[in-house]
Protein backbone atom coordinates (compact mmCIF):
# COMPACT_ATOMS: atom_id res chain seq x y z
CA UNK A 1 0.00 0.00 0.00
CA UNK A 2 1.23 3.39 -0.88
CA UNK A 3 2.10 6.10 1.80
CA UNK A 4 0.63 9.26 1.16
CA UNK A 5 2.74 12.14 1.79
CA UNK A 6 0.24 15.01 0.98
CA UNK A 7 -3.30 16.27 1.96
CA UNK A 8 -3.66 16.88 -2.37
CA UNK A 9 -3.39 12.97 -2.76
CA UNK A 10 -6.19 12.23 -0.04
CA UNK A 11 -9.39 11.12 -2.17
CA UNK A 12 -11.78 12.75 0.50
CA UNK A 13 -9.83 16.08 -0.02
CA UNK A 14 -10.19 15.99 -3.38
CA UNK A 15 -13.84 15.16 -2.73
CA UNK A 16 -14.42 17.73 -0.60
CA UNK A 17 -12.50 20.37 -2.97
CA UNK A 18 -15.03 19.35 -5.79
CA UNK A 19 -18.04 19.62 -3.49
CA UNK A 20 -16.61 22.76 -2.54
CA UNK A 21 -16.53 24.23 -5.89
CA UNK A 22 -19.78 22.84 -7.01
CA UNK A 23 -21.26 25.22 -4.03
CA UNK A 24 -19.56 27.58 -5.57
CA UNK A 25 -20.77 27.48 -8.77
CA UNK A 26 -24.73 27.37 -7.34
CA UNK A 27 -24.06 30.49 -5.74
CA UNK A 28 -22.96 32.18 -8.70
CA UNK A 29 -25.81 30.80 -10.88
CA UNK A 30 -28.83 30.90 -8.84
CA UNK A 31 -30.36 34.61 -8.96
CA UNK A 32 -31.70 34.64 -5.56
CA UNK A 33 -28.81 33.62 -3.55
CA UNK A 34 -27.22 37.08 -4.98
CA UNK A 35 -28.73 39.31 -2.71
CA UNK A 36 -28.67 36.77 0.44
CA UNK A 37 -25.10 37.98 1.08
CA UNK A 38 -24.96 35.92 4.97
CA UNK A 39 -27.04 32.84 3.83
CA UNK A 40 -24.54 33.33 0.70
CA UNK A 41 -21.15 33.46 3.02
CA UNK A 42 -22.62 30.94 5.60
CA UNK A 43 -22.67 27.87 3.06
CA UNK A 44 -19.54 28.67 1.34
CA UNK A 45 -17.91 28.75 4.35
CA UNK A 46 -19.13 25.51 5.66
CA UNK A 47 -18.30 23.74 2.40
CA UNK A 48 -14.87 25.75 2.35
CA UNK A 49 -14.23 24.40 5.93
CA UNK A 50 -15.05 20.29 4.88
CA UNK A 51 -11.59 20.35 3.00
CA UNK A 52 -9.69 22.69 4.95
CA UNK A 53 -10.35 20.40 8.65
CA UNK A 54 -8.90 17.55 6.26
CA UNK A 55 -5.86 19.43 5.09
CA UNK A 56 -5.63 20.77 8.84
CA UNK A 57 -6.16 16.72 10.17
CA UNK A 58 -3.79 15.72 7.76
CA UNK A 59 -1.07 18.29 8.64
CA UNK A 60 -0.92 17.16 12.23
CA UNK A 61 1.37 14.89 13.40
CA UNK A 62 -1.02 11.76 14.32
CA UNK A 63 -4.13 9.87 14.13
CA UNK A 64 -5.62 11.01 16.77
CA UNK A 65 -6.25 14.47 15.72
CA UNK A 66 -6.79 13.16 12.30
CA UNK A 67 -9.84 11.44 13.42
CA UNK A 68 -10.99 14.64 15.15
CA UNK A 69 -10.50 17.07 12.31
CA UNK A 70 -12.04 14.47 10.30
CA UNK A 71 -14.96 14.28 12.58
CA UNK A 72 -15.20 17.87 12.09
CA UNK A 73 -15.46 18.07 8.80
CA UNK A 74 -18.37 15.51 8.76
CA UNK A 75 -20.15 17.98 10.83
CA UNK A 76 -19.48 20.92 8.22
CA UNK A 77 -20.64 18.65 5.67
CA UNK A 78 -23.66 18.05 7.40
CA UNK A 79 -24.02 21.56 8.47
CA UNK A 80 -23.99 22.21 4.28
CA UNK A 81 -26.83 19.36 3.45
CA UNK A 82 -28.91 21.41 5.85
CA UNK A 83 -28.21 24.94 4.21
CA UNK A 84 -28.92 23.40 1.10
CA UNK A 85 -32.40 21.97 2.28
CA UNK A 86 -32.92 25.72 3.55
CA UNK A 87 -32.12 27.28 0.38
CA UNK A 88 -34.41 24.54 -1.11
CA UNK A 89 -37.18 25.51 1.19
CA UNK A 90 -36.51 29.18 0.32
CA UNK A 91 -36.82 28.38 -3.58
CA UNK A 92 -32.92 29.67 -4.18
CA UNK A 93 -32.37 26.04 -5.84
CA UNK A 94 -34.72 23.20 -7.74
Amino acid sequence: MATISKFEDLEIWMEARRLSNEIFHLMSEAENFHNDYRFRSQILAAAGSIMDNIAEGFERNGNVEFRQFLSIAKGSAGEVRSQLYRALDFNYIE
